[in-house]
């Protein structure tokens, strides 16, 4: 998988797209991956994704405390696995969003070669969003491409969107939102020095640093899989101020305690993968009542990865 950072950057003939932010690369979006890739590949053309960061509705002024689920180089990433060829990232600026329908996917199939485009059932581009499925298909009679639309994807009455993963894990249900992305959600980051507070009640934990531009889940205690490169570990994660101890903090922190672990891991790169939400962050009112909360959530953690 090629990733560029630009369409400027990219020349190509006869490809197949779709385009759009593609934030999580959840259930919905892999459908309509699954059908580019192939249709692609049996015609020996590449499949490509263009997509866009900042969001777009950052960018617009319509959400200004937008967190996302995947970073560029993260959604690249798993584009990359489901078969896609080239990733674009394209940088989203007022400029761009001033371009019309025709404007763009003029610019886009002269950079491409356009021959088949992809989208959503209700996606739209261009300035104030002219450029729907009717739009999309005049335009590609002038210009020589298809539209095809893929409808929603339902995780029982709900049609999966970015926009709804995002609010379920912001409320801790991680459980839904691995059902809704077809994986868990995950968190990746490099170890970072902590407090060494967890060391000394001998429940060491590997702090990460995280992208602060990424959704977090709610304050709590979870059960996770922790990955160290190629190895993988069950956890019992907490994301918080940890207030028996330090209730004025602001910035939550997310301390994993890696079972049957005892590795230095400062400076390597540690993802957690999310499987299920296990309680709320408590204070408590000794150090023994931490423990034994912490001995229980360690055991529940065993049960749910066994």
């Amino acid at each position: 998988m090629e990733h560029y950072r630009s369409l400027d950057d990219v020349y190509l003939q006869d490809s197949w797209l779709t385009i759009g932010v593609f934030d999580g690369v959840h259930r919905g979006h892999q459908e309509i991956l699954a059908n580019l890739t192939a249709g692609a590949h049996q015609k020996e053309a590449p499949a490509v994704v263009l997509t866009f960061w900042p969001h777009p509705a950052v960018v617009l002024g319509k959400r200004y405390d937008l967190k996302t689920l995947t970073t560029p180089e993260e959604r690249a990433d798993l584009l990359g696995a489901l078969g896609v060829d080239v990733v674009i990232t394209q940088t989203f600026t007022p400029e761009f969003a001033r371009l019309s329908a025709w404007d763009f996917m003029r610019r886009v199939s002269r950079r491409l070669g356009l021959r088949s485009l992809w989208i959503g059932y209700d996606f739209a581009l261009g300035h104030n969003r002219e450029g729907d499925l009717e739009r999309l298909t005049e335009i590609g009679e002038d210009l020589g491409y298809s539209v095809q639309a893929i409808g929603p994807v339902k995780n029982g009455e709900d049609v999966i969107s970015s926009s709804l993963i995002r609010k379920r894990i912001s409320l801790g249900q991680v459980a839904h939102a691995a059902e809704n992305l077809g994986r868990f959600y995950a968190l990746s980051g490099p170890v970072v020095h902590g407090d060494g507070r967890g060391r000394r009640i001998n429940i060491p934990t590997a702090n990460i640093d995280y992208p602060k531009d990424k959704v977090i889940p709610v304050n709590g205690v979870y059960a996770c899989w922790a990955w160290i490169g190629e190895e993988k570990h069950p956890a019992a994660v907490n994301i918080g101020i940890n207030p028996t101890f330090t209730p004025d903090k602001e910035t939550s922190n997310v301390e994993a305690h890696i079972l049957d672990f005892d590795r230095e891991l400062y400076g390597q790169e540690l993802k957690l993968e999310f499987v299920e939400y296990l309680r709320e962050e408590l204070r408590f009112n000794s150090v023994e009542a931490l423990l034994e909360q912490i001995h229980a959530d360690i055991a529940q953690t065993r049960k749910i990865l066994k």
